[in-house]
């Protein structure tokens, strides 16, 4: 499972790498499946003496960066870890390897983990619906407050994800409204807000490309947006073109209506006398 980062500072101590690249190691607890010699022996029996709720998952993943030498554990658990490892392999390599320093690689991994954490634990949360309610009410509150939006303004969902600005990604919050699509950020000191509404979206499109993994692309008649690294992409997209539809229908109909009571009025004609005799009694 994903966890809050917590800093390490001796990445080596009862632990065996057994996989790396640039930025994360996986890795696996002595005395833990194959093999381990003595100290895989005592480092397994002190794992058994210790309570239940301290006991150590037998993987972990790590955040490592070349210039420190504090590592950030992001993950842990047993089964689920091969996974957890190539989602970071597929989503976040090719991403922040673009970055300038290491200290915005740091700071972006650990708001992405702890972003989809949230997001997890909300959707968890989602058969406890006071709570649930609870919590939607507080982001839709925030979302009027941020965008400056009415008090009508109604939200529809919330998501993690991240907004490509330049070459560099914004983890923040996307609020999908009725009549908006809103993304906020605030990292490295630096407030991302962007407001778009429905009626100049021209485009959605769900692609992938080698600068930015899975995403979804916003094109309105004067720019585009990108958007990535979602819990489930999938169900985001789909509402997103929901509302992008209904918002062009809306508009569509209301423009019909418009031209409807801009034509001029019909003359008075007489009762019971057909198009075709008042064309021919006006000759």
């Amino acid at each position: 499972m994903w966890i809050h980062p917590e800093e390490v500072l001796l990445a080596g101590a009862l632990w065996v790498s057994e996989r790396a690249n640039p930025f994360f190691i996986l890795q696996r607890r002595r005395g833990h499946g194959r093999g381990g010699g003595l100290s895989g022996l005592l480092v397994g029996t002190l794992d058994v003496v210790l309570d239940s709720s301290a006991r150590v998952a037998p993987y972990r993943i790590l955040l490592q960066t070349a210039d420190s030498q504090i590592y950030w554990n992001i993950a842990c658990g047993e089964k689920e870890i091969t996974e957890h490892w190539d989602w970071l392999e597929s989503n976040l390599l090719q991403t922040i390897s673009i970055f300038d320093n290491d200290e915005d690689v740091t700071t972006f991994v650990k708001g992405k983990i702890c972003g989809m954490i949230a997001e997890e634990n909300r959707l968890k949360q989602g058969e406890e619906q006071e709570e649930d309610c609870g919590k939607f009410r507080e982001a839709e509150l925030k979302m009027r407050k941020l965008f400056g939006m009415p008090d009508e303004e109604k939200l529809v969902n919330y998501y993690s994800c991240s907004y490509w600005k330049g070459r560099v990604p914004r983890q923040g919050w996307l609020y999908l409204s009725v009549n908006h699509l809103c993304f906020y950020s605030f990292l490295l000191g630096k407030e991302v807000t962007l407001v778009v509404q429905w009626t100049e979206v021209t485009q959605l499109e769900k692609n992938a490309t080698l600068v930015f993994p899975e995403s979804v692309r916003v094109s309105t008649r004067h720019t585009e947006h990108f958007f990535s690294m979602f819990l489930n992409i999938n169900d985001t997209f789909k509402l997103m073109e929901q509302l992008a539809n209904i918002a062009m229908r809306q508009l569509l109909d209301n423009e019909a209506f418009a031209a409807d009571r801009s034509l001029p009025k019909p003359c008075k004609t007489l009762k019971n006398v057909s198009a075709l005799k008042r064309s021919h009694s006006v000759h």
